[in-house]
C-alpha cells in the first residue's frame, strides 16, 4: 500500500478558494460613527494642546473626519523662556497630533490632586 502525500488540496491546508473567510456581501464595510462631535464647538472658542506640549486658543471654524481642524483667530501659548502669546491667524491644526481639545468658556484647569510635592 502506497503512502499518499497531501499536496495542500484536503481539509485544513493552505492554499484553495478562500473558504475559510466568513461570507460578505462584498460591498464596504459599516461607517464609524465619530467619537467626539465638534458640531457644537464650530464658531466657538477652544483650547488644542498637542503631543510635545504646545498649545493654542482659537474659534473653531471647520474639521474632518481624522480631526485635522481649520480655527480663526488662533494664538499660541508659548511657556518657555517666559509665557507669553503669540498671534498666528488662521491655521490647519493635525488631527493625530492633538491631545486635548476643551472649549475655553465654562472649563478652567485645576491642579493635579495626585501629584506628589516635590521636595
Amino acid at each position: 500500500m502506497a503512502d499518499r502525500v497531501d499536496r495542500g488540496r484536503g481539509r485544513g491546508a493552505r492554499g484553495g478558494r478562500g473558504r475559510g473567510h466568513p461570507p460578505g456581501n462584498g460591498g464596504p464595510p459599516p461607517k464609524r460613527e465619530a467619537i467626539l462631535d465638534l458640531s457644537k464647538y464650530v464658531n466657538q472658542r477652544v483650547r488644542v494642546k498637542f503631543t510635545g506640549g504646545r498649545e493654542v486658543t482659537g474659534v473653531l471654524k471647520g474639521y474632518d473626519p481624522l480631526l485635522n481642524l481649520v480655527m480663526d483667530d488662533v494664538e499660541e501659548n508659548v511657556q518657555e523662556p517666559q509665557p507669553h502669546t503669540r498671534k498666528i491667524g488662521l491655521a490647519v491644526l493635525r488631527g493625530p497630533q492633538i491631545t486635548i481639545l476643551s472649549p475655553v468658556d465654562g472649563s478652567e484647569e485645576i491642579d493635579n490632586p495626585f501629584a506628589q510635592p516635590e521636595e
